[in-house]
């Protein structure tokens, strides 16, 4: 009957035996039911708004060749299905998923296996990547993918996804208004997630672990970045956030546990950095000269070989009311505050910006003279790097 959806069944013994049959036959809004299964048909393409719903077992496959589905129809679902084994090309980005020029279209409780390309959107708006695992085996960069891919996308949700040994692990490029939210991205060659010319956007409750990097946010602005992990990010260029020509964004209460280098700045103006946990990194904070007008406070620097580094005798930084476990001042009125200034870049900090080899000498006593000589008289250290009121107390920061 006109007006009602209907369900048109894939697999053996079933109506169809191919999807593409299935789909040619449906109509707009029907619901397509893929069996359990192996499916190999080449390119699958979407071109009608359709509800394709696979069960545990269907499993569509591009026999290492192809592209396996493309999606052209606005508020097309996918959900459930298994899909493996795409093409890999120098030429073109093949993907699991393609969604191109198509709205609204939600891909959810999928598992993506062996894909150059994951999950790919293309001048698509209001898409939800929801709940799918995406496990590929990136061995180098340069013929690798990413795992969810955005290009000239606005409005888009990404939630509860595993991402795991693509090239990135999620890329955004030019996309806005967006949220990332509640994802595990793991072994990922350059980043866990990655921000290229992309403005109002949030990103929050995501775990990043050994990763090239955890994130690069690159060219953009207004991204709020809050409640992360980023952890065990290890390697001669590895951070746990990298932040380069960014502007009026928020960094709060994130931990950066076990990094190389916890955030690493440059170009980046109007940040403000508050109840952050920075713990057992390499270095914690890098600051480049290029910075400014950055506020950091209330955070709590644990343990880490360095606390801060920066390349300029000037910063443009605002230090206020953190935790250093490194201080050791006093705080003779009980009031939360150390009665002196806190001074968190060594001398030796300095040192290894123009002799990186001097990294050896970490451990010598040379190493606690000269901090105790820069102390009494400080004159190669920035001088305004300074807390004035550091905190006696760690804050409390909590990330699930």
């Amino acid at each position: 009957m006109d007006g009602i959806a209907r369900v048109f069944h894939v697999g053996i013994g079933q109506e169809f035996s191919k999807i593409t049959s299935a789909c040619d036959s449906a109509q707009k809004f029907d619901t397509v039911f893929i069996h359990a299964g192996l499916y190999k048909e080449g390119k699958i393409k979407i071109e009608k708004a359709l509800v394709i719903i696979g069960e545990d077992g269907a499993v569509v496959s591009g026999a290492n060749e192809v592209e396996v589905i493309e999606v052209f129809a606005d508020s097309t679902i996918i959900q459930g299905i298994e899909v493996r084994d795409v093409g890999v090309s120098n030429l073109e980005d093949m993907a699991a998923i393609r969604i191109s020029e198509a709205d609204y279209v939600t891909i959810r409780d999928c598992r993506i296996i062996r894909a150059f390309f994951g999950i790919y959107l293309a001048k698509s708006h209001h898409g939800n990547i929801i709940n799918n695992w995406v496990e590929g085996e990136a061995h180098d960069e340069y013929n690798s993918g990413n795992a969810i891919h955005l290009w000239y996308c606005n409005n888009a949700f990404i939630k509860g996804n595993t991402v795991l040994n693509h090239r990135d692990g999620i890329y955004l490029e030019f996309v806005e208004n967006s949220v990332i939210r509640d994802n595990h991205s793991e072994g990922n060659l350059r980043y866990g997630l990655h921000f290229m010319f992309s403005n109002r956007d949030e990103y929050n409750n995501n775990t990043f672990i050994d990763n090239g990097a955890g994130v690069a946010v690159m060219f953009s602005k207004f991204i709020e970045m809050c409640y992360n992990r980023f952890e065990q990010n290890w390697g001669p260029a590895s951070y746990g956030l990298l932040l380069k020509e960014i502007y009026d964004a928020n960094v709060e209460l994130n931990i950066f546990h076990g990094n190389t280098t916890g955030i690493h700045a440059e170009g980046a103006t109007r940040i403000w950095f508050e109840y952050n946990e920075f713990r057992e990194n390499g270095w914690a904070l890098n600051v480049g000269g290029s910075c400014m007008n950055n506020k950091i406070i209330h955070n709590n620097f644990v343990s880490n070989t360095f606390d801060i580094v920066g390349n300029s005798r000037k910063q443009d930084v605002g230090f206020e009311n953190n935790f250093w476990s490194d201080y050791s001042g006093y705080d003779i009125d009980h009031n939360g505050i150390g009665d002196i200034p806190h001074r968190p870049v060594k001398l030796f900090n300095y040192i290894i910006n123009l002799v990186p080899e001097a990294i050896v000498l970490l451990r010598s006593p040379f190493v606690d003279l000269l901090s105790i000589a820069e102390k009494v008289s400080p004159v190669f250290t920035p001088d305004n790097i300074v807390d004035h009121k550091p905190s006696i107390n760690k804050f409390d920061v909590r990330v699930n």
